[in-house]
This record gives structure tokens, sequence and C-alpha cells, in this order.
């Protein structure tokens, strides 16, 4: 086994960890192969690319335990996602199982261990894309068509073992308050004794505290120097948090975000979300990139088109790809692959509750995050129009968003029907020029053209509230082609960039509209009305993206305002 030294989760770092990525046995179909992790088997970087006929699978590791986890007490297994369901056996004994192929689960490795000799980790897998839960953009069929592709089946994030004393820390919580240069800090641990936490920016000491715990321990830190996150600047403040002998490093961003009326405030200041969609697909590894260099690659791309931020849409990104987002202050929508639900289904509920539940608690401290989008296109399944919706889902997921975390804006349900609780009236639009207009002008005069999960005549219509072009777009640029989609087709580029420019100048004039997002950054497979081609090659010319970048960076009336 080789191992390698990369701690993947980079808001609760411990030393004392081992990266297990790399190659294991991998069974299927009655056949036995080798596999790359973290890359699933119908990719290509898994070295297998075995299409989309995966439904049940295993995986199998032999290792010995590191040195440098010899004499630990108390040793897990981490996964960063494994979709979707994973049952896992170490030398034979069941450890656990976790439900939901979008977030991170630990297990106990216990007298299970060897400490001496070889270890065989083994996971058995379940994904059933035709199955009640979220799927995302996952084919339920045996190809790709439309906006549905390859499928990600099984291990694709990394999975390590890791060293955690007994009486540890089990989360942390950072609450900041950008307008008194304060954050307050909530530590979770296991056990009881003192949590003590140092913050420090570049590499000078901020402030501190100390305070006995037996469950949560919470404090407010007047900081020494006050450093806002910002676009194009994510100033960080590192944290170093110990309990007992239990030690973690991690970090958090000075900002706020919030409405104020229409308009969307960070730190105070009115700020038009310049997004654009981003699906977190990739040619050679599907859902996870061949090489990481890939995160950043894909943010620097979009802002080099203009756009200051994405709506990470339909997956839950990996961490290391929103520790960068953080790094290089760029605003993201947090969202959950909510496609694959059947929301007039409440037997599904649950699931779903509680996969984002898990979603939103990782991701709480990004600062990057200043959207929660638990739901995209909420309207009569794309393939049972007979059916109809159940409110109560929207209504609960919006609610259970909203205690789960009280200090970001939550969008019901990104276009399709919202329910009667969203912090932004938010739809899509892929019509031309002149019916995007007439639409976007009705919203703003108060009768937005929304789905809406209600009977016609019942008092439950818009009525007021921050908007948000949430989709726009989805042009190929190109001659049409057998195989390909887009929403439309353009085709030279002088036509492709006059039709943004002006798109872009009418929406960025429109006074009540907060934020605008464009489908989308890069083809996928057959979906090819990205900027660039899905391996990330350029469609324009230098002039024709200077031109998208300008249109992207003119003041919009909503900022001007305030």
């Amino acid at each position: 086994m080789q191992t390698e030294k990369r701690y993947p989760d980079p808001l609760m770092k411990r030393e004392k960890a081992v990266c297990l990525d790399g190659e294991w046995d991998f069974f299927t179909d009655g056949k036995a192969y080798k596999i790359k992790v973290p890359y699933c088997p119908e990719s290509e970087a898994s070295g297998l690319k075995l299409g989309n006929g995966v439904e049940k699978c295993v995986y199998r590791l032999k290792f010995a335990l590191p040195a440098e986890l010899q004499g630990e007490e108390r040793i897990l297994v981490r996964f960063g996602a494994v979709c979707h369901r994973a049952e896992v056996y170490l030398n034979g004994v069941r450890l656990g199982g976790h439900s939901g192929g979008y977030t991170p689960f630990a297990l106990e490795t216990g007298s299970a261990l060897k400490r001496d000799g070889e270890n065989e980790l083994e996971v058995r897998v379940e994904n059933d894309p035709k199955a009640n839960v979220p799927s995302g953009k996952q084919t339920s069929k045996g190809h790709s068509y439309g906006c549905f592709y390859t499928r990600t089946t099984g291990i694709w994030q990394s999975v390590w073992l890791e060293s955690v004393p007994e009486s540890r820390i089990d989360y942390v919580r950072f609450y900041p308050d950008a307008a008194h240069g304060k954050v307050t800090v909530e530590v979770g641990v296991t056990g009881q004794g003192c949590v003590d936490g140092k913050i420090f920016y570049e590499g000078k000491e901020m402030g501190g505290f100390s305070a006995e715990t037996s469950h949560r321990a919470k404090a407010e830190i007047a900081l020494a120097e006050k450093h806002l996150w910002e676009l194009g600047k994510g100033r960080l403040y590192d944290v170093r948090l110990k309990f007992g002998k239990d030690e973690v490093r991690t970090y958090f961003g000075l900002r706020d975000v919030r409405y104020d009326g229409y308009k969307f405030l960070l730190n105070g200041k009115s700020v038009f979300q310049r997004l654009v969609l981003d699906q977190g697909y990739y040619p050679d590894g599907i859902y996870t990139p061949g090489d990481r260099s890939a995160f950043e690659k894909d943010i620097r791309l979009s802002m080099e088109y203009g756009f200051n931020g994405a709506r990470l849409h339909q997956k839950v990104f990996d961490p290391e790809f929103l520790y960068l987002c953080d790094k290089l202050g760029y605003m993201v929508w947090g969202e959950y692959p909510s496609w694959g639900m059947e929301y007039y289904d409440l037997d599904g509920l649950g699931t779903f509750v509680g996969e984002w539940r898990e979603a939103v608690e990782r991701d709480f401290n990004h600062p990057s995050i200043v959207t929660w989008c638990p739901l995209n296109e909420v309207w009569n399944d794309l393939d049972k129009t007979e059916k109809t919706r159940d409110a109560r889902f929207v209504e609960s997921v919006y609610a259970v968003t909203k205690l789960l975390d009280p200090t970001r804006p939550c969008v019901d349900v990104s276009g399709g029907c919202h329910g009667r609780y969203t912090d932004v009236a938010d739809f899509h639009c892929y019509d031309k020029y002149d019916e995007l207009k007439e639409k976007m002008q009705a919203a703003e005069a108060g009768n937005p053209d929304f789905y809406m999960m209600y009977q016609p005549g019942e008092d439950v219509g818009y009525k007021g509230g921050p908007l948000n072009l949430s989709e726009f777009g989805g042009i190929r640029l190109g001659k049409e082609e057998e195989g390909a989609w887009g929403y439309n087709t353009l085709g030279d580029e002088e036509s492709f960039v006059s039709d943004y420019e002006k798109k872009a100048e009418f929406l960025l004039s429109c006074e009540k509209l907060s934020g605008y997002c464009y489908t989308q950054l890069y083809d996928v497979e057959q979906e090819e009305n990205g900027l660039v081609t899905y391996e990330r090659k350029a469609k324009l010319s230098e002039e024709g993206i200077r031109r998208i970048r300008e249109a992207n960076a003119a003041p919009a009336a909503i900022e001007k305002k305030f």
C-alpha cells in the first residue's frame, strides 16, 4: 500500500493522518479489477472506464498500520464521499455504513484493527440511479443524454486513517462579525476538559480564548486586527484548537452576507452576484479531477471571464475546491444534488434532509459560500408529468436549512416551483433577449413568471423581496451537430459575444435584480453550452473573452444605488 501525507479536509486538519488513496482491488458483476481510488469506476482516471452499468461493487485494500499511527489509542477510517450506500468491513468485522453519496463519514476501527501484520479494508457499495435518492446529474439510463451525464459510483473522494483521542474536538463553528471585527467561536467536544484556541493572521496572533466544557464551549473574541474577506481577496484567519491530547487546525473568513431589500450585501456593501454555473465535472475523472490543480484552474478561468463567483450546481463540491474559493475570494452557492428525488413523495423527505444536514454542517465555515440552495427546479418530475408536488417537502427543507444556519440566505428552490418561504425569489430563463427582457421587467413590476407549488387563486404568490436570475444563456457556439445539446445555438463568435453583451447590459441595468448566473463555464459531455470546451479549451478569441469580461465588469444599477 502506498500512503500519501495529505489531509483531505482543510477545515479540520489533524497531524496524525494517513491517506489511503491509490490502487485498490475492485469487484463488480463477477469480475475482478484494479482501481485507482478516489476515481469512480466509470472514469478513465480510475483505470477502468466501465461506463454506466455499475450498480453494485466491492472495494478491498490490504494495508499494514503506518508507523506514524502505531501506538495511537483510537483510529478512525474516514471517507470524503461514497456514492451512494456504503457498508464498511475491516478484517471481516462490520464497522458501519452510510447513506448519501456526497457527504463524509467516519467509522471507528476499534478491536478489528490489527496493530501488527496485514489488514483488509472492504467497502461494499450500492448505487441505484432509479431510487428515490439525491443523484444530481447522474443519468438513470445506460447512456448520457441532454443535461444528464455519466454516473459516479462508489468512492470519489479521499479515504484516510486518522488518530483521534477519546476526548476530542467534534466540530467548530465560526460566527464572524465583520462590522465590529469580532468572531464568535463554538466548539463541540466529547469528554471533559479545557478548550484552548488561538487565532492568527499571517502568523501574527490576533486573539484567543480558553473555556472549560464537557459538551460545547462558546467564546466571543475581539480581533486585534480587522482583515475582511472580500471579492478577489480571500483573507483568512488561521485557528489552532487544543482539547487535551487533541489538536485541530482550521480557519475562517471575516465577512457578513445578507439581503437588504433587493440588495445583496457583502460586508454591508451592495454587490451584484455575477455568477457562472459550475457543474464540477472533469473529462478524466468525472466527479474527481485527475489533477487537483484543475480546481484552481477552473476558478481562475471563471475570473478571467469576469465572474465573481459560481453556482456550484447539483453536486456537493470537494472541500479542497471550497478552500481555494475561500482563499481566492470567490463567492459560491452551496447546492445539493436534489435531482433524483420524487418531491411529491414525503417518504423521501427524511432521506434528503439527513443528507442535506451533513452537507451544511460540513461546509458551514467556508466564507466563500454566500447562499444555500438545497433544491433545483422543483416542478413536475421530468419523466412523471402526471405527478404533483407536495409543498411540505420544499417548505420543510427551507425550515431545516435556516435552523442549521441562520447566518446565510437560503433559496428554497432555484427555478421551478417556490414554496411560501424563501430568502430570494429565484428563477431561470433561457429565452432569447426580447422574451428575457419582458419577463425581467414583469418581475421588477411585482409579477414574476414563477412556478408556484399551489393552486391558482391561493394567496401564496410573490410578495416582493430579492430577485435573482440563477440560470440564463445556455447557448451552443457553432453549427448544429447530431448528439450535441444546448438550449439555443448561435453559429459564430460575433453573434455569441454580442448576444452576451446585450443580455448582460440589460440585466445589470435592472434596479431590483441582485445577481445572475450564466449557463455555463464549460461543456459537460454532450451539453455543449459552455464558454470553453469540456477539456477547458477556449472557444472564443482573446478579443471575445475580453468583451465578455468587460460586459460582466460593468457597474450594476443595484450597486450604484447603495
